[in-house]
């Protein structure tokens, strides 16, 4: 019997969870594919969320209406925010969460979502007739048909585990891998390649020295991932630093013959800004030490990621590593590092809405699209899902503009200039990172989720909420205080005081006052919630600077929103060089803009796209 869906997700990691998710609450008819639903939203590398631009995806996932921030919020163990010592554009909201319940809450949430079917199978071929999407077929010869297919396998494409000498072809964590769709793939004419990353090992926490470690203790009163949580989130869990030292050093290089990335057993291109051990003494040889978190890996086990040793050395070479390290001198090994080996689409067969350019209707998204980590993965499941919902309505796609979200840097970057690596995700990726910050991701584009149909009246609700508060906080600053009333806080901060008075709006604009100072001198201001005064106090602070970003954003918009027709013949446009219109033949640019971010593309055959796009509108 052929079973007819709206839409297919082949594969339930963090990127298929949220293409589900998204194409189902639009009310599609939606089937995700699984190899095992012991693999759904499961996190096979680092237990935490966000980091240094990871958080703001998150953010704007939860604040275009996707479910990763709800859900981390609910299994999270211990939260920080980095980069507060620099200005509130990089500051980023990290959690290490409970990787179980992680899994267990997603795989709820697909289970119980309406319009929602999660099968178990191995999806070997997408079925395609003239073009078009119809369907997939299973391992065992069944077909489902549908409209539209989202690929969100992640690295589980012919995936091969490596450590040492061994090597097992195998998905991560010793999940099954998928070993007949990338042919399928490549008859279909997608272009793959060869990506690889790597895991650290896992150790036994009643086996480590914490005495001899520096103690990371979660951070007090910050924000969530999600508007949607309520209550308060677990951060009673704490982490710990330690280092690598000279006898590390010497253990790694004296052989690295045995090293897979060194003695060419690994083929694939490993990421630059999250390295193997092994590749960072190597590559910064002159450093006497690099950095070893030790983290919990859930609350219903005794076993502590080792973040930054992340090696595929063989066994007993890990051990001496490990042991050498202070505090580690009798840690138990529980889970071995590896290398992971997986095949990836060249992200330059999609276009910016995520669709694989050749075939309507097939959307891609997540590590198969050559990017890294669980938040860009969520990031690109959520917007795949919603333009694949928006194409089995005839709809026009839904695209983010990099002056609008993190999440359009990263889609942006990947569709446009491609990727050798293993792209992950920075803030200073982002040209207009001050009007990207964390705090505001719901002022940019809760709206835009809400048109969508993602955001619900409960989480629109709490939006409208701030914006009140908001509204409000603006109004009561321009209550004005004496000097004396404003003295014990100005002493606080080593700020001069005031001749006459001052008024609540220019306390906030003083260089180092904050939410903390106007709470200091107006207790009145406690019944507004502490994200919309930190919102209000942002904004005032660094007025001139987003003013002029503003001004710079207008005018790049004007070529972003300028559309080329999808079906223009660039080898014939006369004045174009030869290698613009090879590479504009071959990415097929949505925007003007985009074209001109074109590797190979010159200011002067923008000009000539522009005299071409007046010629045949006319």
């Amino acid at each position: 019997m052929t079973k007819r869906y709206d839409a297919i997700v082949i594969g339930a990691g963090h990127a298929g969870v949220e293409a589900a998710h998204a194409l189902a609450v639009t009310g599609k008819s939606t089937l995700l594919v699984s190899l095992s639903l012991e693999a759904v939203a499961f996190m096979a590398c680092n237990p935490n969320i966000g980091g240094t631009a990871k958080g703001h995806l998150v953010k704007e996932v939860d604040a275009l209406g996707g479910i990763m921030g709800e859900i981390a919020d609910k299994a999270t163990l211990q939260t920080r925010m980095l980069n507060l010592g620099n200005g509130p554009a990089v500051h980023s909201l990290r959690a290490q969460v409970d990787k179980n319940l992680y899994h267990r809450l997603m795989k709820e949430r697909m289970e119980t979502t309406p319009n929602l079917t999660m099968v178990e199978g191995d999806v070997v071929e997408v079925l395609t007739e003239n073009g078009e999407v119809k369907g997939v077929k299973n391992a065992m010869g069944e077909e489902y048909l549908c409209k539209a297919v989202v690929l969100a396998m992640g690295v589980y494409l012919n995936s091969r585990i490596i450590t040492g000498n061994y090597s097992r072809a195998t998905g991560p964590a010793g999940f099954m891998r998928s070993e007949s769709l990338t042919d399928n793939l490549i008859a279909l004419g997608l272009d793959i390649r060869r990506f690889k990353t790597g895991t650290p090992p896992r150790l036994l926490s009643s086996s480590i020295d914490y005495d001899k470690m520096e103690i990371q203790k979660g951070d007090e009163g910050l924000p969530t991932f999600s508007m949607l949580t309520e209550d308060g989130i677990r951060n009673d869990k704490v982490c710990y630093l330690t280092y690598t030292n000279k006898d590390t050093h010497d253990i790694i290089l004296s052989n690295l013959d045995k090293a897979p990335m060194y003695n060419g057993q690994i083929t694939g291109t490993g990421p630059r800004y999250c390295p193997s051990i092994e590749t960072k003494v190597v590559r910064f040889a002159d450093k006497e030490r690099h950095q070893i978190f030790i983290e919990p890996e859930g609350a219903d086990t005794d076993e502590m990621y080792a973040q930054g040793l992340s090696t595929s050395l063989p066994y007993d070479i890990q051990e001496k590593m490990v042991h050498s390290v202070v505090g580690l001198e009798n840690a138990v090994i529980t889970r071995y590092g590896y290398a992971i080996e997986y095949d990836c689409i060249n992200p330059l067969e999609l276009n910016a809405a995520l669709g694989i350019k050749r075939i309507k209707g097939l959307y891609s998204a997540g590590q198969i699209n050559g990017s890294s980590g669980y938040e860009e993965a969520a990031a690109q499941g959520l917007i795949a899902g919603i333009n694949a919902s928006r194409y089995i309505d005839g709809k026009e796609p839904f695209l983010l503009r990099r002056d609008e979200a993190h999440i359009g840097v990263l889609i942006d970057d990947l569709v446009t200039k491609g990727t050798e690596e293993p792209y992950r995700m920075m803030t200073s990726r982002a040209e207009y990172r001050l009007h990207l910050r964390q705090d505001n991701a719901d002022m940019r584009l809760t709206e835009k989720g809400r048109e969508l149909g993602l955001v619900k009246e409960d989480r629109y609700t709490k939006y409208q909420e701030k914006v009140s508060q908001i509204e409000e906080i603006r109004a009561n600053l321009k209550k004005r205080y004496k000097a004396e009333e404003v003295k014990d806080a100005f002493d606080k901060i080593g700020e001069s005081l005031p001749q006459g008075s001052i008024s609540a709006e220019e306390v906030l604009k003083r260089g180092r006052a904050d939410k903390h100072t106007l709470l200091a001198i107006d207790s009145s201001f406690n019944d507004f919630s502490p994200e919309a005064i930190s919102y209000v106090a942002v904004e005032l602070k660094y007025e001139g600077y987003l003013k002029k970003e503003e001004q710079a954003i207008k005018e790049a918009r004007r070529m972003e929103e300028k559309r080329l027709p999808a079906d223009i013949d660039y080898l014939s446009v006369e004045g174009l060089r030869l290698e613009a219109r090879q590479k504009l033949n071959d990415h097929r640019p949505m925007t003007l803009a985009q074209a001109a971010r074109i590797s190979g593309v010159t200011p002067a055959d923008v000009n000539v796209l522009i005299l071409h796009l007046r010629k045949i509108q006319v």
